[in-house]
Formats: structure tokens, sequence, C-alpha cells
């Protein structure tokens, strides 16, 4: 049977005005919801969000920053969230990047802003949960450790820092880069007394860090990191780091004892250079290599 050629037009301009009258939010929305959650979240949340920002919502992405907007609705090309993403404002996001978005992730985000980033409540839980954390078995492992990282600490210590290299020559954005250290090893596994990174965050050492505090990490965080390290600094399967034997360590600090600064227990040996060897209670300087053991061998001690 034919269908009237008037009839199919005014039945395929109903279908068009009903697929044109579904909320785009429900189309849209918990795509870019999924990818801000994947990749900015894990910075961009809570009180100590860089520059108040919060991408953990629709209300929170529409606020924007203390420093204004972040999206120009209707407008990607003035968003300044596109232009960070793109690399056309420095520094771009995601701020531990390479790698960064997918082209294709930005262009959901860009027609979307493009569309007057629309949004509904019905839709506002319809994007995907994050991952469930495993269940607490009572280890501290790097997944434990690395949003606080995310959050406080890559601003200055990523390759994407706001600097033109990472203070120190030190990366904190992954457990490779953590291991590995930057001028010196500010991990040494089992040992967080002896650990700059411990010791930076609690302000035995100076500067303390984050280096743009106050406020610095609360309690609990640097208590999770004191764990972390005490139990071996484990990967995300649970697995200790390997000691880095071999590696330098150096920090200042007060003599607690005739071999320890601030509680860090040093080794001394014939071959140890000592300059005005500083009696406790002293302030006093550090230089050392780490034993296969863990141990910290002094090589230098000096009053300071």
């Amino acid at each position: 049977m034919e269908f009237p050629t008037r009839a199919f037009g005014r039945l395929a301009c109903a279908i068009l005005a009903s697929a044109s009258a579904l909320p785009a939010s429900a189309q849209t929305w918990p795509e870019v919801a999924a990818i801000l959650r994947d990749n900015c979240v894990a910075c961009h949340t809570g009180d100590y969000a860089p520059l108040g920002l919060s991408l953990d919502s629709h209300a929170g992405l529409v606020a924007g920053s203390w420093n204004g907007p972040v999206i120009a609705p209707g407008d990607p090309g003035g968003s300044e969230l596109l232009r960070r993403l793109r690399g056309q404002s420095e520094p771009r996001m995601p701020l531990d990047g390479p790698p960064f978005l997918e082209d294709d992730q930005i262009a959901l985000i860009a027609d979307w802003v493009a569309a007057g980033a629309p949004h509904d409540e019905t839709t506002e839980n319809a994007a995907p949960a994050p991952a469930t954390p495993p269940a607490d078995d009572g280890r501290t492992t790097f997944s434990d450790i690395a949003p606080i990282l995310k959050q406080r600490c890559i601003v200055c210590h990523s390759d994407n820092s706001r600097y033109d290299a990472p203070p120190e020559g030190l990366r904190l954005t992954g457990l490779p880069e953590v291991l590995a250290g930057g001028d010196r090893i500010v991990v040494i596994p089992g040992n967080p007394e002896g650990s700059e990174l411990w010791r930076r965050i609690t302000g035995v050492a100076h500067p303390r860090m984050p280096f743009d505090g106050p406020p610095w990490l609360p309690d609990n965080q640097v208590e999770r990191i004191r764990a972390w390290i005490a139990e071996g600094a484990m990967d995300d399967a649970g697995t200790p780091a390997p000691i880095p034997a071999g590696g330098q360590v150096r920090f200042r600090g007060v003599m607690t004892g005739a071999a320890e600064i601030d509680g860090a227990a040093f080794a001394i040996t014939g071959d140890t250079r000592i300059d005005d060897r500083p009696p406790p209670g002293a302030a006093a300087e550090l230089r050392g290599r780490i034993a296969p053991d863990g141990t910290i061998v002094a090589t230098r001690l000096r009053a300071r």
C-alpha cells in the first residue's frame, strides 16, 4: 500500500518534533558527569577543591571557581573549562596528564555546553557512579593516598605543574614517580620517620607541604600516608614496594639521639664524614644512602 506523500511528511515532522522534545540533559549530562568523575573529581571535590571549583555535580560546575564561571552556556569557545581541557589555557587539565582527555570526550563536553549546558534533577544520578572502593581489609595501599596527592600535591609536583619543572625533580603523579623520588628518595618503605614525604607534610622538615598551606593536610590524611609508608608503601594490589637500595637521602632536623634526627635512626660507619658532631637537641643535617635492608647509612653528618 502506498503511503500518501503529504501524510508521510506530517508523520516525519511529528517524529522529529518528538525527538527534539526529549530533554537534552537526559541524553548528554550523564555522559559529561561520567567524564568529569573519571578524570576531574579526584581533585575537584570537597573543602580542598582547587580554587573552590567542585566538579562533582552540575551545580558545582555551574557555580564555577573563585575566579568566576568556567562554562559559558552556548559558547564552548568562551568556556574556561574547554580551554583548559584543550590546552588553550595553562595549566592544561587534567593536571596529572598526559594523557589528557580524548578528542571525542572533549567534543562531547563542547557540544553539551553549546546546547546550553542543560540538566534536570532526574538525570543528576543517571551517570555511572564511581567504582565502589574495595572492602577495608586493614591494609593501606597506594589507592588510599593517591587522591590526597592529586588534590593537594600535583599542582606543583607534576610535569604539567605551575612551574617550569617539578620542584627538586619530584613528581607525585603515580606510584612509580613517588617511589623514584626526585633529587633524592622521599619514601623509604617501612620507615616513615626517614621518609621526606612524611617529614614535609608533618612540618618536621621545612618548608612544610603542601607549599600553598595552610591549611595543611588534615590529621587523618597525614596518618593515612604514614600508615602507607609504615606498611611498606604497597601498590594497589597490596604488594610492598622494593627497598630503594643505593638511593640518596638528605634532611635537616634536630638530633633526638646519638644517631637519630627527629626520630629517624641512621647508622654511622667508619666512612661517615662528621663535621662538628652535633649533640642531642642540636640542629643537624644528614646526608646518606639507603642500604639493602632499608637502613639509612650516614655519609655525612654536621651541625647546622
